[in-house]
C-alpha cells in the first residue's frame, strides 16, 4: 500500500487555519486590552490635571483672603491703613517680622540675648570659624581686617585700629558677631557662641584673663579702653558755624611750597633729582639680604599685631621684646603676665625661647600666648636672631 501525503497535508493545512484564527483572537484581545489601559491612563491624567487646578485655585484663594487680612491689620496707633495715605501701598510691619529683625544690641545692654561663653570655647570656635579670615588670634591673614593689637598706636601715622585700640563700645563687637560673622553663613552662631568669641577677642587684645566669662549679666561691665574719645556728633553747633561764615580771602601767601609728602602712595609732584634720590632707595631696598636676623624681621610680622621691638616699643596684647633673649622670664614691668610666665623662673635663653616659640603652649601650658608656633627650627632660630639685634 502505497503512502501518500497529501492526506496528511489536508490535516496540517486545516489545522494552521485553526492556530492563525487563534492567533487573530488573542491578538485582537490584546490590543483591546492596550487601548483601554492607555484610556484609563489618560483619564486619571485628566483627573490629576483637574485636581492640580483645583488646588491653584484655592491657594491663590486662600493667598487673597490672608493679603486682605493682612491689609486689614490695624496701625499701631489702633487706626485702620488710610486708603489715601502715601501711595496706598503696604501696611504696618507684623510683631511677628519686627521681632525677626529686631536683633540689634545697643551700648546700654538694650538687646541683648540671654546666654554667656568664656574664652577657651570661645577660642575653639573662633579657630573654627573666624581664623581662615582673621589669624588664630586676630592677627588677620592677607588683607583681612586685625582684631588684636594696636594699642597706643591711634596718634602713629600707620595706626592699627582694633577692637583693642579703637572700638569704642562692646555692644558693636557682639552685634556686629551676631549680625554679619562669619563670613558667608552670617546669623548662624547660637547665642552663646557669640558671647564665647566676644570673651576671646576681649582676651586676645589683654583686656581679661584666661578664665573670664562673658555672659548678659556681667556684659556691662567691660568697657573698652577708647570709648572715652567718641562723643556724641557735635558738628551742627560746634563746626557748622564756623565754616558757615564768609571765607577770608585777603594776605594770601604770595607762593605754595611743599612741606610734607604722601606715603607710599607715590602721587606727589617731585623734581628730578628727588625723584632719582628716591629711585636709588628703592633699589638699595629691593637688594636681598641673606642674613638669619633679616630673614627673622620678615618672620616676625606676624608676631607685630602683638609685640613691638625697637625705640619706643612698649607693650599691647603682648609684653614689648626688647632685650627678651636671656632676659628674666615675666619680668617687663607693667605687663600683667599669666600666672604661668609669673612662677616659672627661670631666664629667656635660646633653648628656652626656642620651645616656647615652636609650641607656646606645650612648651608652658596655662600661657596667655595664642599663637600656634613657628613651623621650623630655621624659622625659630631666624626669630631669635632678629630679636637678639635689640637690647
Amino acid at each position: 500500500m502505497s503512502k501518500s501525503p497529501n492526506g496528511l497535508y489536508t490535516v496540517l493545512g486545516i489545522a494552521g487555519i485553526g492556530v492563525g484564527i487563534g492567533v487573530a483572537v488573542n491578538s485582537s484581545n490584546h490590543q483591546s486590552d492596550v487601548i483601554e489601559t492607555a484610556q484609563a491612563t489618560a483619564q486619571a491624567a485628566e483627573d490629576r490635571a483637574a485636581a492640580a487646578q483645583a488646588a491653584i485655585a484655592d491657594t491663590q484663594a486662600a493667598a487673597t483672603d490672608l493679603i486682605n487680612t493682612l491689609a486689614a491689620q490695624p496701625l499701631s496707633t489702633g487706626a485702620p491703613v488710610a486708603e489715601t495715605a502715601g501711595f496706598g501701598l503696604g501696611r504696618d510691619a507684623l510683631p511677628v517680622e519686627i521681632a525677626a529683625w529686631d536683633i540689634d544690641v545697643r551700648p546700654d545692654g538694650a538687646g541683648l540675648p540671654a546666654g554667656s561663653g568664656d574664652v577657651w570655647t570661645g577660642e575653639e570656635v573662633f579657630v573654627e570659624k573666624c581664623a581662615m579670615c582673621h589669624g588664630d588670634f586676630g592677627e588677620a591673614v592677607g588683607r583681612w581686617p586685625v582684631l588684636a593689637g594696636g594699642h597706643n598706636t591711634l596718634s602713629d601715622e600707620d595706626p592699627v585700629k582694633t577692637i583693642g585700640s579703637y572700638w569704642p563700645y562692646l555692644s558693636t563687637v557682639y552685634d556686629y558677631i551676631n549680625r554679619a560673622m562669619p563670613f558667608g553663613m552670617a546669623q548662624s552662631l547660637t547665642n552663646d557662641e557669640v558671647y564665647a568669641i566676644t570673651a576671646y577677642l576681649l582676651y586676645v587684645n589683654d583686656l581679661v584673663d584666661d578664665d573670664f566669662e562673658l555672659s548678659n549679666e556681667n556684659f556691662l561691665e567691660v568697657r573698652l579702653p577708647n570709648e572715652p574719645n567718641f562723643f556724641m556728633d557735635d558738628r551742627a553747633t560746634a563746626e557748622y558755624p564756623i565754616f558757615s561764615v564768609e571765607p577770608c580771602m585777603e594776605n594770601c601767601k604770595d607762593s605754595v611750597e611743599i612741606t610734607m609728602h604722601a606715603s607710599v602712595l607715590d602721587v606727589t609732584p617731585e623734581d628730578e633729582n628727588a625723584a632719582q634720590e628716591d629711585a636709588t632707595v628703592v633699589a638699595a631696598a629691593a637688594e636681598p639680604e641673606v642674613d638669619l636676623a633679616a630673614e627673622g624681621e620678615a618672620l616676625f610680622r606676624q608676631c607685630k599685631s602683638c609685640h613691638q621691638v625697637g625705640d619706643g616699643a612698649g607693650n599691647g596684647v603682648g609684653p614689648h621684646l626688647n632685650g627678651v633673649v636671656d632676659r628674666p622670664i615675666g619680668s617687663v614691668d607693667g605687663f600683667r603676665y599669666s600666672n604661668t610666665l609669673l612662677d616659672v623662673g627661670g631666664e629667656w635663653s635660646a633653648d628656652v625661647l626656642g620651645a616656647f616659640l615652636a609650641d607656646p603652649r606645650g612648651a608652658m601650658p596655662g600661657t596667655k600666648m595664642a599663637f600656634r608656633g613657628l613651623r621650623s627650627q630655621e624659622e625659630i632660630d631666624a626669630i631669635i636672631a632678629y630679636l637678639a639685634t635689640f637690647e
